[in-house]
């Protein structure tokens, strides 16, 4: 079987797995690399077996795709490897022809490891957009997917009563999720607008499955008696040793909270979320074009690095059916040119029609989910923005005002927010935010942060881990 084209896939998420499958089937040899321990991704995360859940798929509304995924790696499994617990940290082109993927193992991420493919598909998937406000460095407070990937994987909660908060689609599935696993959701704040749904009415009905989806987390949401509040937003979090309440208020038509409109809600957990952004470090230090904070794809998911596809949130989020989609376009294109022939685009018609229409709805949704325009305001000179570094909203704003920084590099800089463990990630978006300039990614040499040893030693390793 090793005289057969060898394609590298980045991440098992919903992308990763389809286009997997999708090569595999079409007779290409397949390494499957991901971070975690079990394939899935965040979407399809799994509980713990040593935890022994009796109805995991209780904590997933698209279980049954899963299972197909599943079972379709069983079935190719001669054609398949997949490797956990890689954390890929750069991909190489060969001087000739191929790429070299180096990682890091385990969870300690000190040992080396390589992988040597024939082209590369990056699924790389997304992360959560934090946007900082007084108290959220507190204990209790966490991120919306950081809560429902808790819940998902450990089968825990980090209170009794939460508030959900924040802007966009993850919050329902959370503020269900959360409250199916008994924990007394005190309130739902929606930042976003009602009557911007009304606005894109008509590309949102294009997409019934997705209307008919939320109103089934609408009818959840009811059922357990959660209030919801719509154009609020979280003000401050407040507490001592760990969260003990927050306070939201109403937002006007500009962005701006009303005065007078604040409420203070008791609660232990904050989960907050405002968004997605795509995972593009290693599209970045492959030299990948950009659209925007996505990586560019042709209709075939390639990617204007010859021997490279993308699939997925990476190339803008778009939700798990969307990722589906490319990624089995990515696959069947990857598979098609790695034997030498042109791909059909009929091969993958029904997809690319899903995938045409999810984005164009997706593009609807973000004009409805997006955050208080004014939302840096609530940033107060001593909020804490970036925590690796400890750098306030105060010391950006000196940088900015008194300083003559102009975008968040220059700020980095002067201030070094976005220098420590997350490189930024977490930051960015506030720091573009005070900096009044657009977020754009930093280009790294590698994509997350790398052992001196391992640097000496790149390159010894014989053949694929």
């Amino acid at each position: 079987m090793t005289d057969r084209p060898h394609l590298a896939v980045i991440g098992a998420g919903p992308a990763g797995l389809a286009a997997t499958l999708a090569a595999a089937a079409h007779g290409v040899r397949v390494t499957l690399i991901d971070a975690a321990p079990e394939a899935g991704g965040q979407f399809y995360r799994q509980p713990a077996s040593d935890l022994g859940a009796r109805r995991p798929e209780a904590l997933h509304h698209q279980w049954r795709t899963w299972e197909r995924l599943r079972d379709g790696m069983r079935k190719h499994a001669d054609f398949v490897r997949h490797l956990t617990d890689h954390h890929v940290w750069l991909v190489e082109r060969g001087p000739r022809a191929g790429f070299t993927l180096r990682a890091l193992l385990g969870p300690e991420q000190t040992d080396p490891a390589e992988v040597h493919a024939d082209a590369v598909l990056l699924a790389t998937g997304g992360y959560e957009k934090v946007l900082p406000f007084p108290g959220w460095t507190l204990p209790g407070v966490l991120t919306a997917g950081g809560a429902q990937a808790m819940l998902k994987g450990s089968l825990a909660v980090s209170g009794r009563t939460a508030v959900v908060a924040g802007t966009g689609p993850l919050l329902l599935p959370v503020a269900t999720g959360l409250a199916a696993a008994g924990v007394e959701v005190a309130a739902l704040v929606e930042s976003a607008d009602p009557l911007g749904f009304v606005r894109r009415s008509r590309a949102l009905l294009a997409e019934p499955a997705k209307v008919v989806e939320g109103a089934g987390y609408a009818a959840r949401l009811l059922r357990h008696r959660v209030p919801t509040l719509a154009r609020h937003t979280v003000v401050e979090a407040h507490g001592t040793e760990r969260l003990e309440a927050v306070t939201v208020a109403a937002l006007d038509r500009a962005g701006r909270t009303r005065p007078g409109t604040g409420r203070r809600i008791p609660c232990d957990t904050l989960a907050v979320g405002h968004g997605m952004l795509p995972h593009t470090d290693l599209a970045e230090t492959l030299g990948c074009r950009l659209d925007g904070v996505a990586v560019h794809v042709d209709a075939e998911q390639r990617t204007d690095v010859p021997g490279v596809w993308a699939a997925g949130e990476t190339t803008g989020i778009g939700g798990a059916v969307l990722s589906l989609a490319e990624g089995h376009i990515a696959g069947r294109s990857a598979a098609a040119r790695l034997h030498g022939t042109e791909p059909d685009p009929r091969a993958w018609a029904a997809a690319a029609r899903t995938r045409t229409r999810l984005r164009a709805f997706f593009a609807a949704l973000d004009g409805v989910y997006a955050p208080p325009a004014h939302w840096t305001s609530l940033i107060t000179d001593d909020t804490v923005v970036c925590r690796c570094e400890e750098v306030t909203g105060g010391a950006v704003r000196e940088a900015v005002e008194e300083l003559g920084a102009g975008d968040a590099r220059t700020v980095k800089l002067l201030t070094r927010a976005g220098m420590g463990w997350c490189q930024g990630r977490v930051c960015g978006p506030a720091v573009a935010g005070l900096a009044g300039c657009a977020l754009t990614p930093s280009r790294r040499p590698f994509a997350r942060p790398v052992p001196l040893g391992v640097l000496a030693r790149a390159g010894e390793a014989d053949g694929d881990a």
